[in-house]
């Protein structure tokens, strides 16, 4: 009898990495064992730099409200201990487009938070 090996399920999966890899450079993106490894790795390092795109986005946005904050003779530690004392409840995110983006609203908020 004939040794069952089910070619449809292996064809299907090999089809599926390589459509994956569509795009690498060489023989990733053609040979079915380097192409196994490349996408293996691609896909680790997708999976961490979402994580580091979340620390490195609070990271820019610390930066932009230090530099706004300095600009009116504040520090960053500062500033953001006397929101918190004022109940002024504005994420990084949008204190850094504030800073950035519409300077007399930030200068609004850092005069509000001094006093």
């Amino acid at each position: 009898m004939a040794r069952s090996v089910n070619s449809v399920a292996s064809r299907a999966r090999r089809k599926r990495i390589l459509k994956q890899a569509k795009g690498f450079f060489g023989r990733r993106k053609n040979v079915w064992t380097v192409a196994k490894n490349a996408v293996e790795k691609a896909m680790v390092y997708a999976y961490r730099d979402r994580k580091q795109k979340k620390r490195n986005f609070r990271s820019l946005w610390i930066m932009r409200i230090n530099a706004g904050a300095r600009q009116h003779g504040l520090s960053y530690s500062q500033f953001m201990g006397n929101l918190k004392a004022n109940n002024i409840e504005l994420n990084r995110k949008v204190l850094a487009d504030l800073a950035m983006n519409h300077s007399e609203a930030f200068a609004a908020i850092v005069n509000k938070v001094k006093k």
